[in-house]
């Protein structure tokens, strides 16, 4: 598998480090990289720093979804919309 992102390196202080190796380790992360690239999306993404538009094709897509999944009877009103895009 070859990466075609950019690749960085951060000098962490000794204790952090430390600390970072035990939550890895801990919580099944496979190396701190996988770890570090989860803590960067989950902050980019709560904070909703990324891009959220779409294009024609996408927005075409999404309402064909949301009219199957009315006349399905999967949605049936507006609250229901609004869970589904959460």
């Amino acid at each position: 598998m070859t990466s075609t992102g950019a690749q960085i390196n951060i000098r962490l202080p000794a204790r952090l480090q430390s600390a970072t190796e035990q939550y890895v380790d801990n919580y099944g992360y496979r190396n701190i990289q996988e770890f570090v690239l989860e803590a960067i999306r989950d902050k980019i993404f709560r904070y909703n720093k990324y891009d959220e538009t779409f294009s024609d094709k996408e927005i075409d897509l999404i309402e064909k979804l949301l009219a199957v999944s009315i006349e399905k009877g999967k949605i049936k009103d507006q609250n229901d919309i609004a869970m589904a895009l959460q």
